[in-house]
């Protein structure tokens, strides 16, 4: 099966047994307003219509998503086929082919990772919270040790940033910027101060590529920032919990994918 048209193929130099996908609001059976690829259990969604959605997933990827219950922490699971769904942790890795490194997002910043030579491939959900860990240390840097512990060092992996709230929608209090700001005085630059005081936009991509690359991670795809990449603004192709959550009642989750075929 293909992926629907409007689903997202990340554009990174991963090897040829690496595939990956960002699915969107399209190609699903839930109904308004869950329109209506929801992939979320957890949202009020019909859970006929999101096992449904669930079961397309994996049809079209010819592995296994494996769902995780994420809570804005820092666990990285290291997952294979038999893996449970709802296994606590907000970023998974593997080294087997045939199951699917799954986060799923409304807002939060989904990063996708694969080692140079396609050996392991990983999946993080990066919210502010799980960005910003404790002490410099959040879930991008925990993934990052997780990860690469059975390879070479000196081997940076490749990244890719899905879609995710963009800088001219993500209005933060204070305290977001003095959680980043206490461990990288120059991470001031991701902030933009709005008249109200205490108040700022924010700019998760550009955050997450700052600790990427204090890693010594280079090469990193995908979200610039720009408008296209905003879940907030681009209603009509993806879910955003931010925009939907108090209007409607709930919102839809999408998924980022990496496997191994």
């Amino acid at each position: 099966m293909a992926f629907p048209s409007d689903w997202l193929v990340p554009d990174w130099p991963v090897p040829a047994g690496v595939r990956a996908v960002f699915t969107t609001r399209g190609g699903g059976v839930s109904a308004p307003p869950f329109d209506s690829f929801n992939l979320g259990d957890h949202v009020r969604d019909d859970p006929v219509a999101v096992l449904a959605n669930r079961r397309r997933l994996k049809d079209v990827c010819c592995a296994r998503p494996v769902f995780l219950s994420q809570v804005h922490g820092l666990k990285v699971a290291s997952i294979d086929a038999k893996t449970p769904d709802g296994t606590e942790a907000d970023a998974c890795l593997t080294a087997r082919a045939g199951v699917v490194c799954t986060v799923m997002v409304a807002d939060c910043l989904p990063v996708l990772w694969c080692l140079p030579d396609g050996s392991a491939v990983a999946a993080s959900h990066a919210g502010w919270r799980g960005l910003a860990g404790q002490g410099g240390h959040g879930v991008l840097e925990a993934t990052f040790q997780a990860f690469m512990a059975p390879s070479s060092p000196e081997v940076a992996p490749l990244v890719w940033l899905g879609p995710c709230i963009g800088p001219k929608a993500f209005e933060v209090g204070a305290e977001v910027r003095d959680a980043f700001v206490a461990v990288d005085n120059e991470a001031a630059c991701c902030f933009e101060a709005l008249p109200a005081e205490g108040k700022f936009l924010a700019d998760l991509p550009a955050l997450a590529r700052r600790r990427l690359r204090a890693m010594g991670v280079t090469k990193i795809f995908g979200n610039d920032g720009s408008d296209a990449w905003c879940t907030v603004t681009q209603s009509s192709r993806f879910f955003s919990h931010r925009r939907d959550a108090a209007r409607l009642g709930s919102t839809g989750r999408m998924a980022a994918c990496v496997w191994k075929a």
